[in-house]
């Protein structure tokens, strides 16, 4: 098996797992996963599709500006330039973003401060902090309609290996080192998420 035909088959696997947790309503989010980083290819999902399907034309392979490396009909995901940006400026190996009503939610509410702050959670341990004060603290960034503006604002958040950027009324990215710490970043996020909005809940009323 090829490298490309190793990644292939974990991207698959990793969008198969996310869309049993219904998290591509109505075709949206986008994965990505290196192939190479000299010349930097990656595989990500291509535009438009049911990700709860499984087939031969669920990615294509794009070079560091985001464009298709073999000439193809599917088109890139819109959001391609997020993962562009991620690979140029990271050693990351696998970034994931995903739109679930949890993650929208928390972004408007927590959006004016430009980020959400997680402590004394244990599912913070998943991005890495194991000492009793540690603070998680996720950016919020604003939902700019042009993409390219959009991947500028969200540069500014790329300064480690792995991490997660919400985007306000949007959706979250995640991006790790491998496919496995990617999801695990995400599933982590989604659940901080839920507990706080289940809190935000408890306590307004």
């Amino acid at each position: 098996m090829t490298v490309f035909q190793e990644r292939w088959q974990e991207l698959a696997d990793i969008k198969d797992e996310l869309a049993l947790r219904d998290w591509f309503m109505g075709t949206s989010g986008n994965l990505a996963i290196k192939v190479q980083d000299a010349p930097l290819e990656f595989l990500v999902t291509a535009s438009g599709k049911d990700k709860r399907k499984r087939t031969s034309e669920d990615f294509l392979l794009v070079d560091a500006a985001g464009k298709a490396v073999e000439e193809t009909p599917l088109k890139p995901s819109a959001e391609t330039l997020l993962h562009c940006a991620i690979y140029q400026k990271t050693a990351a190996g696998c970034s994931l973003h995903i739109h679930t009503v949890a993650n929208n939610v928390i972004s408007e509410i927590y959006g004016d401060r430009g980020k959400i702050d997680f402590k004394g959670l244990e599912l913070i341990k998943a991005f890495g902090l194991w000492e009793e004060d540690a603070v998680l603290t996720i950016p919020i960034i604003p939902n700019h309609a042009h993409i390219p503006d959009l991947t500028e604002e969200f540069r500014k958040y790329l300064s480690a290996d792995s991490g997660a950027v919400l985007i306000r009324n949007h959706g979250i990215t995640v991006w790790g080192k491998d496919p496995f710490e990617a999801k695990k970043l995400l599933e982590a996020s989604e659940f901080l998420f839920q507990y706080q909005l289940a809190l935000y809940q408890i306590q307004s009323h």
